[in-house]
């Protein structure tokens, strides 16, 4: 996995092995994850996307 600054867990992230991780690149690109797999894919993204898509979900309703 490349270098990044520090992975941080998702705060919704329950006990289980299936979380969320985000990290910042050297470059302050965003990198997320997902702990079930830690030797899987890392997605790249912009921190502009990035935070597009937090708001999108946080705003969207729940779909309980």
């Amino acid at each position: 996995m490349p270098a990044h600054d520090h992975w941080q867990k998702s705060s919704h992230c329950a006990q289980g092995d299936s979380c969320v991780h985000v990290a910042t690149d050297i470059g302050g690109g965003i990198r997320i994850t997902e702990s079930g797999d830690p030797s899987g894919a890392v997605l790249s993204t912009t921190p502009d996307a990035w935070a597009a898509l937090v708001c999108s979900i946080r705003d969207s309703p729940r779909q309980d």
